[in-house]
């Protein structure tokens, strides 16, 4: 799914892009006016995700928007798979948690900052965009565990 979040519902960016939802963030953008939030979700094709209720009915025709109610993260991933978002982890992750840049593998031969683990080991990958890396820790296994709570729909 690909989602334009506002800068009111930051907190589940990293969530979204962890299921494989292309997810653009607002605040990222330096989208401050709603209509240029509009805008670039026309132009991009994007869901407005958000908790404004006049920019939410704005959004209504194509691409559509899905309004937010709680301030909770939990409760807003809840609001999301109820509105019909997958929150199922990726098996192979394809957006940059950081910036949303895509990823791409990190090949065993391939020289990587000493913080990374042993490539041989674990899945580890990269963005092209930003240079982050990524690999399945103790974040995942978090983000993992909160999401089983919402799929579950323990508060």
């Amino acid at each position: 799914m690909e989602l334009l979040l506002d800068v009111m519902c930051g907190g589940v960016v990293s969530y979204l892009r962890m299921c494989n939802h292309d997810t653009a963030y607002a605040g990222d953008r330096g989208l401050e006016e709603d209509d240029a939030l509009l805008e670039t979700a026309r132009e991009e094709e994007r869901t407005v995700v958000t908790r404004d209720v006049a920019l939410a009915n704005r959004a209504v025709e194509e691409p559509g928007s899905i309004l937010l109610e709680s301030r909770n993260v939990e409760e807003q991933l809840s609001e999301l798979a109820t509105a019909g978002v997958s929150l199922e982890l990726a098996a192979e992750p394809r957006f940059c948690g950081r910036c949303n840049g895509p990823l791409e593998a990190v090949d065993e031969s391939s020289d990587s900052p000493e913080y990374v683990p042993d490539t041989n080991a674990v899945d580890v990958r990269r963005c092209r965009s930003c240079g982050q890396y990524f690999w399945r820790g103790s974040h995942w296994d978090r983000v993992e565990r909160t999401l089983s709570r919402v799929e579950c729909g323990d508060e």
